[in-house]
């Protein structure tokens, strides 16, 4: 299969490079570009890419808002938030918006790659390290939805459906969770699916960010 990217940011030459990381891979294609927020939401719409390099600054529309009218046209979309700052509240604000991703701009081109991969087979992409950053500085404010949180909310899951989440809360993918506990990747990923749906939780960021909050990561 082939992935379908589109890159959303107001300077050229970052586009550029981006496209070129992206077109020397084999299941990439590159089927749009956008230097601004209203335009990514038109040719999100006209497009359908798989996935959106969305920036978060830019001018008119910004990444955040572009990025909660796409998601709200398209609930299936993926966006993996830009930004050249990890301690930007932009960027997390982004991930709140409905985005699947968090990258810094300055990461090596295999990250971007692998982001890429993750993000259009339903996996987050926020690294460990991020991810406890974001909860430091911003988790107040960042509140997940879905069934009210408490001491019991993790009460509905089963023993290995927690062991799951605590290794989702890691930052840890499917394969990687299924080596982990010695499961086959089709077992993890129904997991996943019924801790999404037990606890009322959007997709996989909002799971990483209950499994900080519940001090299981």
């Amino acid at each position: 299969m082939t992935i379908r990217v589109m890159i959303v940011d107001d300077q050229d030459l970052l586009r550029m490079g981006l496209a070129m990381v992206l077109a020397g891979e084999s299941d990439m294609e590159v089927v749009g570009e956008a230097a601004d927020g209203a335009t990514a939401i038109e040719r999100a719409g006209a497009l359908l890419p798989d996935v959106i390099l969305m920036d978060v600054r830019m001018p008119s529309i910004d990444g955040i808002e572009a990025t909660r009218r796409i998601i709200a046209d398209r609930p299936d979309a993926k966006v993996i938030i830009l930004t050249t700052f990890d301690l930007d509240e932009y960027a997390f604000g982004g991930l709140n918006a409905g985005a699947s991703g968090f990258l810094l701009k300055d990461a090596p081109p295999a990250e971007l790659l692998s982001a890429v991969r993750a993000v259009a087979t339903g996996e987050a992409s926020v690294s460990p390290r991020i991810t406890r950053r974001m909860l430091d500085l911003f988790g107040g404010k960042l509140p997940v939805a879905g069934t009210t949180a408490g001491p019991g909310r993790l009460a509905v899951l089963t023993e290995r459906e927690r062991e799951v989440l605590e290794a989702i809360g890691k930052g840890l993918s499917n394969p990687e969770i299924a080596r982990a506990l010695f499961l086959s990747e089709s077992t993890v990923k129904t997991h996943v699916g019924r801790i999404l749906q037990k606890l009322e939780l959007r997709d996989r960021v909002q799971a990483v960010i209950l499994a900080h909050q519940e001090g299981l990561a």
